[in-house]
């Protein structure tokens, strides 16, 4: 499985431990996923990287105000989507 696969997954299965309330591990999971998937936009386009540090502020508001759904919203759809067109394999 490629580096960017495992982290979509992984975003994935984070956004439902927030869904599920289990917001400590998932905290700590999520940790693990922005780190990768920094790690993947090194390389990406300008538009891209200032779109993840837009991305990765909103997502830590959200965590900042305990607002988990759409904390799991923002990893499941928009970190996965933009991971999806603009990571480099």
């Amino acid at each position: 499985m490629s580096g960017l696969a495992q982290c979509i997954g992984q975003a994935r299965a984070c956004a439902a431990l927030f869904r599920l309330g289990r917001d400590v591990e998932a905290a700590l999971d999520m940790v693990k996923v922005f780190e990768t998937a920094q790690s993947l936009l090194e390389g990406a386009s300008t538009e891209s990287r200032r779109r993840w540090m837009q991305l990765l502020t909103d997502m830590l508001a959200c965590q900042e105000s305990q607002d988990w759904l759409g904390l799991a919203d923002w990893m499941e759809y928009e970190l996965v989507a933009l991971l999806e067109v603009a990571a480099v394999p």
